[in-house]
């Protein structure tokens, strides 16, 4: 009796790192962190798998500018917690933006990548800028597209 096992082929993923980049000030937030979370888990890719980080790295410039719907930038609140009794700090969307830009971005992407290793290795792969300047003009970054 001859018996076949399945096997799962793996491929190896390209060892060259694809550099994008998006523009957040033609975008609303929700938009720009779902297509950021999608390129970063490799879903845009043939050879996409679950559990394998891809080699993409993504550059977010003029998070100053982000847009919301509705009227989400002044009742939106963000809250931190010191771990001390009554230590709990509540803003609002546009103080936040005004003072910490990057941070609102960063929030809305962690709350979509997975709650693992593996999403914190992901989410090293994005930069945020509050401006158009960036450091990474030598990578040569493609313009991404939200359609």
């Amino acid at each position: 009796m001859n018996i076949k096992k399945n096997k799962t082929i793996v491929k190896k993923l390209r060892e060259q790192t694809e550099w994008y980049i998006l523009n957040a000030e033609k975008y609303k937030l929700g938009r720009l962190t779902s297509k950021v979370a999608h390129i970063l888990k490799n879903k845009h890719k043939i050879e996409y798998l679950p559990y394998q980080e891809g080699n993409s790295q993504i550059i977010i410039i003029n998070s100053k500018k982000i847009q919301t719907t509705g009227k989400k930038n002044k009742q939106k609140t963000y809250k931190k917690h010191s771990g001390r009794p009554g230590g709990l700090k509540t803003e609002i969307f546009e103080k936040l933006q005004d003072r910490l830009p990057n941070r609102i971005i960063e929030h809305a992407l962690r709350g979509m990548l997975p709650k693992n290793n593996l999403g914190r290795r992901l989410f090293k792969k994005v930069k945020i800028y509050p401006d158009e300047n960036h450091p990474h003009q030598s990578q040569n970054p493609v313009e991404i597209n939200i359609d």
